[in-house]
């Protein structure tokens, strides 16, 4: 028998340009499973703790990804991130933002997440500023001084750190991914982007496996 409230594992990254066209397809999943299902969102580490700046052919591949979700989610892109001369593409702390807002305001971090996907990719801002990070938390009545104090704490370092080894263990190898939490370890949905029907229709036909 499935479970009365199945839990969806949506592993992604504010700054992967697929989950970006992809959040919107989860989020309409969730409003349409309302009461039904719940979503817990899972950062997988795309770039973390990158230090050097990307290598003109990393650019290159990075642009031609972005195009690619661009014309398959028909959202805004703002290329002007290309353009800088030295561009150091770390993930971790906009990941770290959002295990903080799980901390804070758990029912809030899949709305956080698409507003950092917005920030990042259609308004071309720096979501590995801690600034920046502020400015975009602030709308969803998260105080400042609190974000920031639990943003920076050695706990909140540790358990991104963690979150990204677990993800690893469970076999993660492509973002955005989705997952079906079970008793035995996670069931996968769907690995990369897909439309909102063919996710649902593998979720249906996850729950229809023996529990």
């Amino acid at each position: 028998m499935p479970p009365d409230n199945p839990v969806l594992l949506y592993v992604t990254d504010p700054m992967c340009a697929w989950c970006y066209g992809f959040t919107p397809v989860i989020r309409r999943l969730k409003a349409l499973w309302s009461g039904r299902l719940s979503v817990q969102v899972m950062v997988g580490g795309l770039r973390p703790y990158a230090q050097e700046p990307l290598a003109s052919t990393d650019k290159d591949k990075l642009a031609v990804s972005w195009h690619r979700a661009q014309r398959k989610s028909m959202l805004p892109f703002d290329y002007s991130f290309f353009l800088q001369k030295e561009t150091v593409y770390d993930t971790e702390p906009a990941c770290r933002a959002l295990l903080t807002v799980r901390h804070l305001r758990p029912g809030l971090v899949l709305e956080v997440l698409r507003a950092l996907h917005s920030a990042f990719y259609a308004d071309g801002l720096d979501i590995s500023d801690p600034q920046v990070l502020v400015d975009v938390v602030r709308p969803f009545g998260i105080d400042e001084n609190l974000f920031l104090a639990v943003f920076e704490t050695e706990e909140i370092y540790r358990q991104t750190q963690e979150e990204f080894s677990r993800v690893e263990q469970m076999g993660v190898t492509t973002l955005p991914s989705v997952y079906l939490d079970h008793p035995n370890g996670p069931r996968l949905i769907s690995r990369g982007f897909c439309e909102l029907d063919d996710l649902e229709d593998r979720l249906l036909q996850a729950l229809q496996i023996p529990y």
